[in-house]
């Protein structure tokens, strides 16, 4: 699915509105709608069936266990996720953060590993965890309303002995 995004679309934009003021304005305002179109369908920065692997990372703590977790947190990388992911090292995830707490919902469509979700308050403290299975359509939600979300490899929390009420710490839960 193709998104208008207004970064991509600017210059075509700027375009119309130049073309506005010429004095031959049907010709203009023509091609002004084929660069728009043409902004719209650019393609983004990464490829609707490709995982997302650049993304910042933060470093996130456990107790004594260390999380290496990118940071999804436009509307794009939250809603891509891990998505067509193959594998992903032991120690790592994702975190997703989102602009205020809410009832996060996660699935797992176009998803290839089994993950487990840990809904996380502002102050780090998991509310509860779900385990997920790949390309499943099933919604797992937060317990309350939460803004971030770790996903990590499934059985990483319960090998950590991790459950409701444990800690996370890190940059994301002390700038708050």
């Amino acid at each position: 699915m193709h998104r208008l995004n207004i970064f991509h679309a600017m210059p075509a934009f700027s375009a119309c509105l130049t073309a506005l003021r010429t004095p031959l304005r049907r010709p203009a305002l023509a091609a002004c709608l084929v660069a728009l179109l043409g902004a719209a369908a650019a393609p983004q920065a990464h490829a609707a069936d490709a995982p997302q692997l650049h993304l910042p990372r933060t470093e996130l703590r456990a107790g004594m266990f260390r999380i290496d977790a990118q940071v999804a947190q436009t509307f794009n990388e939250r809603q891509t996720g891990l998505m067509h992911r193959k594998q992903m090292p032991a120690h790592e995830g994702m975190l997703f953060v989102f602009e205020q707490p809410g009832r996060q919902c996660f699935w797992m469509k176009n998803t290839l590993l089994p993950l487990t979700a840990a809904f996380v308050a502002d102050d780090g403290t998991i509310v509860n965890l779900a385990d997920m299975q790949p390309q499943s359509e099933e919604s797992h939600c937060s317990a309350q309303p939460v803004r971030y979300v770790l996903e990590m490899n499934q059985g990483w929390f319960a090998q950590k002995n991790l459950r409701a009420g444990a800690r996370l710490s890190g940059p994301a839960f002390t700038s708050r």
